[in-house]
């Protein structure tokens, strides 16, 4: 292979590893302007779904002025912490008093980590757990007119718990939660105005999670957050905090101006969501929110992060991406309500569970998968390969080999015309050598006579690598499936205990 091949190779992956971040450094989602959060404000204001208690018409919201966004964190309450603890046989929910949600949520099939020197799944007691370490629980309400002291008072029935407290403003907040199947969980939001005078609620999130890392071999590139807008998803995570300069999108290195919050949505969230490599938590309202706030913070690193033996990338695991839904001010009637409901799914990216899910639902929450882009589409093609091989009775090791013996076979003749297509330049390479030092100080003449005798002899610089470009696609999509397969989580084959984590020869007690 010529010069000119290599060069055209290399400039090829350049572009496929590098553009993706020239993309997010030109385009990079955008928070919201003042200007834009006051036209929907205002638009809300016409279009209000806040029912009046004593009349049952509409009540319109007043548009806001814009205030500082609320803090990430609440002022926890100095009352000792209630926890009210409902499982089922997927999952352990815990109800906190403090802020009144949810404080974790366990995945009782899943281990929060896998040990890679043993080859057998042990019994344990210390499961995946989403929303770990959070300052927040799930359901916490951020901003100043509606946090009190955040101590509230629970109480449990059946498989329902509800948390409820009175705001000095005469404001009663109620929050109610249902434990469904299928890692569902439904939510109410009821704030009830005691009082027989009109009360201001001013603008507030409503917490849908926080993603954190759960062990010492996760990747911290894969922690961060999603929302949807009804026709797109958009990727948050720490590129987009980092805000690099165009020459440290491609190199990594870090910018003089970081974001700590991102903020987007014109009354369109359809859904948002926090995960990690294996796990989402993903909260779904009734009705399109007016905005997402995502809010980057600091959390403790894992038990064993700063050890010698931590994996390199265990360091980075301290960045949390807490999501939550915004709401614009809003007056309340003299003794009326408004009630907000939601949906939330807590749970492994498992598509074929997800993809029933968003059928049942209609709203694309099987986008969390984050199949989307330019190789999304193998990267789906492939893990529902990988399954479809895995339930006729195939380890999953053994349909990892018999994937890249098909895309080999499949991909023979493009490899063989790559190989004939080398084959003939190098053969012709004595010729094109003549002609280039014959026209050594004429490059226009020495350009011509090439093309000329390339056209002659029906050769082609690009006709050896370009077989090869077009494998790369569906390359890189079995490779991001791979790479987020929670079916290959704790899965050994021959000497690999774990096919979800990068190949390692042997591990040393």
């Amino acid at each position: 292979m010529d010069r000119k091949s290599l060069a055209i190779i290399a400039g090829a992956v350049v572009l496929l590893l590098a553009g993706p971040k020239v993309v997010d450094y030109f385009f990079p989602p955008r928070p919201m302007t003042p200007a834009e959060i006051i036209a929907r404000s205002n638009y809300l204001a016409q279009a209000s779904n806040t029912v009046s208690k004593t009349t049952g018409t509409n009540t319109a919201l007043l548009a806001a002025p814009i205030i500082n966004p609320a803090a990430a964190t609440i002022v926890l309450p100095k009352d000792a912490e209630q926890i009210i603890t409902i499982t089922n046989q997927n999952l352990a929910y815990h109800f906190t008093s403090h802020g009144g949600g949810l404080k974790t949520i366990e995945l009782l099939e899943y281990p929060a980590a896998i040990d890679p020197t043993k080859r057998t799944k042990e019994a344990t007691t210390n499961f995946a757990t989403l929303n770990t370490k959070a300052p927040v629980p799930i359901m916490a309400l951020l901003g100043t007119d509606i946090q009190g002291d955040n101590f509230f008072t629970l109480s449990q029935h059946g498989n329902t718990v509800r948390a409820e407290k009175l705001l000095n403003n005469g404001v009663r907040l109620v929050k109610e939660f249902e434990v469904q199947t299928n890692y569902l969980l439904s939510a109410k939001l009821r704030m009830e105005n005691t009082t027989g005078q009109t009360v201001k609620i001013g603008n507030y999130e409503v917490v849908a999670g926080t993603a954190t890392a759960m062990g010492l071999n996760d990747d911290p590139s894969t922690i961060g957050a999603f929302w949807y807008n009804g026709t797109k998803m958009e990727d948050i995570k720490e590129a987009w905090f980092m805000n690099p300069a165009l020459g440290c999108a491609i190199l990594g290195c870090i910018s003089s101006s970081p974001r700590t919050e991102y903020r987007d949505g014109a009354n369109n969230v359809t859904w948002a969501a926090v995960h990690n490599q294996f796990f989402a938590l993903a909260i779904m309202p009734s009705n399109h929110a007016p905005a997402v706030v995502v809010h980057k913070i600091t959390l403790p690193a894992p038990e064993g992060a700063m050890s010698a033996s931590a994996p390199a990338m265990a360091k980075n695991l301290t960045n949390g991406y807490e999501a939550a839904l915004y709401y614009p001010a809003f007056n309340l009637d003299p003794n009326g309500f408004s009630e907000k409901s939601f949906t939330f799914y807590a749970g492994p990216k498992e598509y074929n569970r997800l993809a029933a899910l968003s059928q049942q639902l209609n709203n694309n929450i099987d986008l969390v998968m984050n199949f989307n882009g330019f190789f999304g589409f193998f990267s789906k093609f492939l893990l529902l390969s990988m399954n479809a091989l895995h339930a006729i009775g195939l380890n999953y090791g053994l349909t990892i080999v018999a994937i890249t013996v098909i895309l080999k076979l499949i991909f023979w003749p493009l490899t063989a015309a790559s190989t004939r297509s080398m084959k003939r330049m190098q053969t012709y390479q004595p010729q094109l050598k003549a002609i280039a030092d014959k026209y050594k100080e004429d490059p226009l003449k020495k350009h011509q006579k090439t093309n000329e005798f390339m056209k002659e002899h029906k050769i082609s610089p690009l006709g050896g690598c370009l077989p090869m470009v077009l494998q790369i696609p569906v390359f890189m999509g079995f490779y991001w499936m791979l790479r987020s397969a929670i079916e290959l989580r704790g899965v050994h084959f021959l000497w690999a205990n774990d096919l979800a984590q990068p190949d390692t020869i042997m591990y040393i007690a």
